[in-house]
């Protein structure tokens, strides 16, 4: 009776034991699948970030032989991400606002040093492997207006208007394919992109202001003479690369390319930025901004910009 007795027990327990461990595993099994759902949840849907900076340069002198002029210049700037992922689908969208004015003490007009509005979006459905086929729109002009700075015949600073908020606004568009390797590179093709350039008649009728001379086509942007939009078919390619520089900085690239099928196909518009942060703590950077563009119907030349300077950076 005693075996008995003692061989319930010792099967009681090993059974209570193996469904302790089967409850265990089923609880870990299902800890794991909710971690898998979750993990699958936020690894899709939208996703959003974004920087508000704020670059300040500051210069003054007090009998400096050497010579110099006192000023002050600020640059504020927004890019905003806003990225959706869901299964084979991925639409990425950025907004760059940036807009700086610098003055001088003895110039006349204060000057601008940053003046960009720029919209970029990008729809991919997954093609094989890490190609997607693509749809994409860019759209950029500026905040205020832009002037041609001189002198008159006394030597006095003067000021031609030449540009505006949407004069020129370019919007670009059309279907291709991507790849990517991960967010911090991609690359778009569109063979059959679409161009438009939209300018205010006021600077194609009549006298050119720029050069007092009347108007003839193509002379602003492109554009003919009465007309506010000029229309373009061609090949267009981006390339978008970040990289960690070293520790703290990074650098921020954007390539984009091209090239119009319908008139002087050879004259590639080539449109590239480069964003340096170099972080100091969580609000403080020091930040370098170049930009070049050469585009022959805006002109005949490669434009460049360079902003450097102390930034404050709120993220969202």
């Amino acid at each position: 009776m005693r075996k008995l007795t003692l061989l319930i027990f010792i099967l009681a327990n090993f059974t209570f034991v193996q469904a302790q461990n089967t409850e265990k595993e089923l609880i870990q099994n299902t800890e794991k699948a909710v971690t898998k759902i979750n993990d699958t949840i936020e690894g899709e849907g939208w996703k959003k970030k974004g920087t508000v900076s704020l670059l300040l340069n500051q210069s003054s002198f007090n009998n400096w032989i050497a010579g110099g002029e006192d000023s002050f210049s600020g640059t504020l700037g927004i890019n905003y991400d806003f990225n959706y992922k869901k299964g084979d689908l991925t639409w990425d969208n950025k907004i760059l606002a940036y807009y700086g004015l610098l003055q001088t003490k003895n110039a006349d007009f204060s000057k601008k040093t940053d003046d960009r509005l720029e919209f970029n979006s990008i729809v991919g459905k997954k093609a094989f492997g890490q190609w997607y086929y693509s749809y994409f729109l860019n759209f950029r002009t500026q905040f205020s207006t832009g002037y041609i700075y001189g002198q008159d015949a006394n030597g006095k600073e003067i000021r031609t208007e030449r540009t505006k908020f949407m004069s020129p606004g370019y919007l670009t568009t059309g279907p291709g394919i991507y790849w990517t390797k991960d967010a911090n590179l991609k690359i778009n093709f569109a063979p059959l992109t679409s161009k438009f350039t939209f300018v205010d008649n006021a600077y194609t009728t009549g006298i050119d202001q720029a050069t007092g001379l009347p108007y003839v086509d193509g002379d602003y942007f492109g554009v003919d003479e009465g007309k506010t939009m000029r229309y373009e078919l061609g090949f267009y390619a981006s390339v978008y690369y970040r990289l960690a520089i070293m520790t703290n900085v990074t650098a921020e690239n954007t390539l984009n390319l091209y090239s119009n099928y319908l008139e002087d196909p050879q004259n590639v518009d080539i449109d590239y930025s480069l964003n340096i942060v170099m972080k100091v703590n969580k609000f403080l950077s020091a930040n370098l901004s170049f930009q070049a563009i050469y585009d022959d119907n805006a002109y005949q030349g490669l434009q460049t910009r360079e902003v450097f300077g102390l930034g404050l950076n709120f993220g969202f």
